[in-house]
């Protein structure tokens, strides 16, 4: 049962897909890619007030064809009056997303994430990015249109989602390693 993965120790590892648990682990340069694009969005969003940003893990029980199914998203995005109060609930969000982003961790598969990316955007998430580590790319996904892809020199924006928000591909991944010495004034 979907509550059943609230009061698991371990239950923010798993999604429950067609009665299913699947585990899902990222990898730590998929981690820290996450979080850099949680911060950004929510540096974002705390400065103008347009919603709120979750972090890796939040849940989702907002599927049309299946309302058992839970899924989590590694980062997303809800805009201010989508949710009671605009507080975040106790247990699984009930609503989609406006914003999903799925970074690809190196156990993924490729047909897995493309069946993640239809299930959100048919559960009405109006934008989904599948940011790709391994390739320094993002894949923008909408329900009214085909994907794009973009590269780490590439602006991604939040179009009509989040409007206003902007940065550079590569500012998802960090601009340098971290092993190069700080620069020194």
């Amino acid at each position: 049962m979907p509550e059943d993965l609230l009061t698991m120790p371990d239950g923010d590892r798993f999604e429950l897909v067609a009665g299913n648990l699947v585990e899902r682990n990222m990898g730590a340069k998929s981690s820290y890619v996450a979080g850099r694009t949680h911060v950004l969005l929510t540096e974002f969003c705390d400065s103008h007030r347009r919603g709120l940003a979750f972090p890796e893990g939040t849940s989702y029980q907002c599927f049309p064809d299946d309302s058992s199914k839970v899924r989590r998203a590694d980062v997303s995005f809800i805009a201010t009056g989508r949710l009671p109060n605009d507080e975040p609930p106790d247990g699984h969000i009930l609503i989609a997303p406006d914003l999903a982003v799925e970074v690809v961790s190196p156990n993924d598969l490729a047909y897995e994430i493309d069946e993640k990316v239809e299930e959100f955007l048919a559960a009405g998430v109006r934008l989904v990015w599948v940011v790709n580590p391994a390739t320094r790319t993002v894949r923008v996904h909408r329900p009214d249109r085909p994907g794009i892809t973009l590269r780490a020199e590439d602006e991604l924006t939040g179009d009509d989602v989040l409007p206003g928000f902007r940065c550079r591909v590569q500012d998802l991944f960090g601009t340098q390693a971290l092993s190069q010495p700080v620069p020194t004034s």
